[in-house]
């Protein structure tokens, strides 16, 4: 039976396979099977490569982040390319940070030793993810499987806020120059995953206008089909881009953050305030 994942990245009008065609320096694909992620890459466009096809048409996780990349640093290579893992997170990242190349030993210096060692590639995204690794194992073991979501937020905020501090504010214009900073990304365990609009376009969706197997699916559930920005939900999508179906998407702002823990609580993050620190 061809896979909910299959139809999301192949089949749908605008799908990911599609969208490689803009976005052709590498594709991944992190899934989750017995609580332990797989990752599969590949430093090509996902269009032309028939390893992308296979793994979409396999995958039927509960869990999974896709990702292609446009490079801004770093040479196209399997190493550099999206998701990245570190034990059971995977990380994926659209955009750049200004001027990586001279704050990049700065920023190294703020990742813990113990964590700093594994970065393997040259990209600003790998970075970033050890950065706010870093942040989170100061509030929990990163190996917990029920890490708390406020406390994942809490460290994303504190890694993107000392981004800013040594390059400069988020640029908000998705459209803007590539060489300023843009830190869109969403950071999974397979229990909790946390999205981050930083000036890159990102949408969610939470429910269905009309669940097309609502007569047929042993999960269907009222919240198939009704809004939710906390409590209990069915699913949580993100995406570059509203993907066409019966998904109802909403854009997320600059700054806001939205997540769902293991028991699929989802919890939206407001933008700070000017007063906040």
């Amino acid at each position: 039976m061809q896979s909910q994942v299959h139809r999301s990245l192949v089949s749908a009008d605008n799908a990911f396979m599609r969208q490689s065609e803009r976005h052709p320096d590498g594709w991944g694909v992190a899934y989750y099977v017995a609580n332990a992620p797989h990752v599969v890459k590949g430093a090509s466009a996902a269009f032309g490569d028939q390893l992308f096809k296979h793994v979409s048409g396999i995958v039927t996780s509960e869990t999974v982040l896709a990702h292609l990349r446009k490079a801004t640093q770093g040479e196209l290579s399997t190493i550099n390319t999206h998701p990245f893992q570190y034990g059971h997170w995977v990380f994926a990242h659209n955009g750049n940070i200004q001027g990586f190349a001279e704050h990049r030993e700065a920023l190294l210096d703020k990742i813990p030793p113990v964590l700093r060692r594994f970065i393997l590639g040259t990209t600003d995204s790998e970075v970033l993810f050890y950065l706010i690794l870093g942040k989170m194992a100061q509030r929990c073991e990163l190996h917990r499987p029920g890490f708390p979501l406020n406390d994942i937020a809490e460290s994303v905020r504190e890694a993107v806020a000392e981004i800013c501090a040594l390059t400069g504010p988020i640029c908000e214009d998705h459209a803007g120059p590539p060489s300023l900073t843009y830190l869109t990304f969403v950071l999974t365990n397979g229990h909790a995953m946390l999205a981050h609009q930083g000036g890159k376009e990102l949408y969610f969706s939470t429910h269905k206008h009309r669940c097309p197997e609502r007569d047929t699916c042993p999960h269907f559930a009222p919240e198939c089909e009704r809004s939710a920005d906390h409590g209990f939900i069915s699913h949580l999508v993100l995406s570059s881009e509203p993907l066409h179906g019966d998904n109802v998407w909403v854009e997320m702002r600059p700054h806001e953050m939205i997540g769902a823990d293991a028991r699929m609580q989802v919890q939206r993050f407001p933008p700070p305030t000017a007063e906040s620190p």
